[in-house]
């Protein structure tokens, strides 16, 4: 069953166009990662998503944002908010500033239950505390009267996960949900991630600019370059024959080895700002593979079963 589907997503923002044709669907129960450098249109793309581009100035102008059948770009905002946090959560990038320090853990998650699930403060308390525990966290009922800085930062994501879930939610959005926590805590948040995504039968867009945890953690992926998609497919497909050179040189990066004698690849350049996309190709400037059609023709996704790539030369296995 399809519970995502977009297509053709371009977004405004004044004069501006920092997001332009972007396409992908998602399952329920599965995960899809997005993927990309920063600047690329992630973050972006998860806003259209959650209605909260207007917080920014910005519109979708062009495109279909389908969510289990609703077109979420003819609703209003009152429409809107019935979903977000509701059937659609988002935990968000940075657990160390998504909580309110002056307030206990507890009511913050019961929060969501009161809005969207109408329960009493009895009943919200017992769901919070029944979904702590849900999440690995020690002591459920003593962490619920907790304030956010008498907890670690593992800790701060697991109550940020629980406030996503308190609605009960068919999508999940995160947000580089583990660039804020060592790499150790990263796999636990991973795993848990995981597990949820089985045993809720929810489905979640992972948002994320590591390509290892990509490997770890998604069944897909759309790998995203300077406000557009340049490649999507299935994570085991993508990394045994990435077709578009930003994949493979993403690919490169993640380290392997411990050896003195191995050192860390990097991709020359940066991801260019809104106002300054080039014609064509938008990495053309840093692909090594570039040639004069690059500059000055656009590349449209190949056709290919589940895999598609936005290049006018796609990669052969081995190269």
């Amino acid at each position: 069953m399809t519970m995502l589907n977009v297509q053709g997503l371009g977004v405004s923002i004044g004069p501006i166009s920092p997001l332009t044709g972007v396409s992908f669907e998602l399952e329920r129960g599965e995960i899809i990662g997005i993927v990309g450098e920063s600047g690329s249109g992630k973050s972006i793309t998860a806003m259209s998503i959650m209605g909260l581009l207007p917080l920014i100035g910005g519109r979708i102008d062009h495109g279909s944002v389908l969510f289990d059948g609703i077109e979420l770009t003819q609703l209003s905002e009152n429409e809107y908010r019935k979903l977000r946090g509701g059937r659609i959560g988002l935990i968000t990038q940075n657990p160390m500033t998504s909580l309110d320090p002056l307030k206990k853990i507890g009511p913050q998650v019961d929060a969501v239950s009161l809005l969207h699930l109408g329960l009493d403060n009895a009943g919200a308390k017992a769901r919070t505390i029944e979904l702590l525990g849900d999440l690995r966290i020690p002591e459920p009922a003593s962490i619920y009267h907790l304030y956010p800085h008498q907890m670690s930062g593992g800790m701060k994501q697991r109550i940020v996960i629980a406030m996503a879930l308190a609605a009960d939610p068919d999508l999940l959005i995160a947000d580089e949900p583990t660039t804020a926590l060592d790499v150790t805590v990263q796999a636990q948040i991973i795993r848990l991630l995981n597990d949820l995504v089985r045993q809720r039968d929810l489905s979640l867009v992972f948002i994320t600019h590591d390509m290892s945890v990509v490997a770890q953690a998604c069944d897909k992926v759309m790998v995203m370059y300077a406000g557009t998609a340049v490649e999507r497919g299935p994570v085991q497909d993508i990394f045994d024959n990435p077709q578009h050179p930003y994949t493979k040189a993403l690919i490169g990066c993640i380290p392997h080895g411990l050896s003195k004698s191995v050192r860390l690849k990097g991709i020359e350049g940066t991801v260019p700002g809104v106002a300054q996309y080039p014609p064509g190709c938008r990495f053309h400037p840093r692909c090594v593979i570039a040639e004069d059609i690059c500059k000055k023709t656009v590349p449209i996704f190949s056709a290919g079963g589940k895999r598609a790539a936005a290049c006018h030369f796609a990669l052969e296995a081995g190269q």
